[in-house]
């Protein structure tokens, strides 16, 4: 499979922002960490491809200092 696109890649990116932010409100930590664990895992069964999905977590990860 090609190189994970990591340039924006669909339209009207904020007005998704706004709704994500959006779907957090009123929710507990745990609420709101349990619906970014089923998006996630909704939004990977939809990419379906492993290696695109280990390489996003490599990018998603935070770098710790050497």
């Amino acid at each position: 499979m090609a190189s994970l696109t990591t340039r924006p890649n669909f339209e009207r990116a904020d007005d998704f922002y706004a709704k994500l932010i959006a779907a957090h409100e009123g929710l507990s930590d745990d609420e709101s960490m349990a619906l970014n664990a089923r998006l996630i895992l909704t939004l990977a069964n939809h990419v379906g491809d492993q290696q695109a999905l280990e390489e996003a977590l490599r990018i998603a990860r935070p770098r710790r200092p050497a």
